[in-house]
């Protein structure tokens, strides 16, 4: 039993990595900007306290529950809606004192 789900899960990896992509950030004032080739089921990234708030964006035309607390902020659908793909789109505008060296750890889903 033990064999078989090393298997499934090396199965899984070698999915989740052939199918993988990149999704690109930039901040331009307090938008925080995306570009990606797919759609975008959730969004999570640390902060070292400068953001206040975040709302706005393709995440608010998308119905996204956006979530900031004191290091992280948070972004994904109870309805399973997406973020479109495309180009320079905004992700969800920030309230605080954002520099670029304050965000990090982003992950994507």
């Amino acid at each position: 039993m033990k064999k078989t789900i090393n298997i499934v899960s090396l199965l899984f990896l070698t999915f989740s990595f052939l199918y993988s992509t990149d999704v690109l950030i930039s901040l331009d004032g307090n938008n925080l900007n995306y570009t990606s080739e797919i759609e975008i089921g959730g969004f999570q990234f640390n902060h070292d306290g400068c953001v206040n708030g975040a709302s706005g964006g393709e995440a608010a035309s998308a119905g996204f529950t956006v979530s900031a607390s004191s290091g992280v902020v948070l972004g994904f659908s109870f309805t399973g809606s997406t973020l479109p793909s495309g180009e320079n789109l905004t992700l969800i505008e920030l309230d605080g004192d954002i520099s670029q060296s304050c965000l990090s750890d982003f992950v994507f889903s």
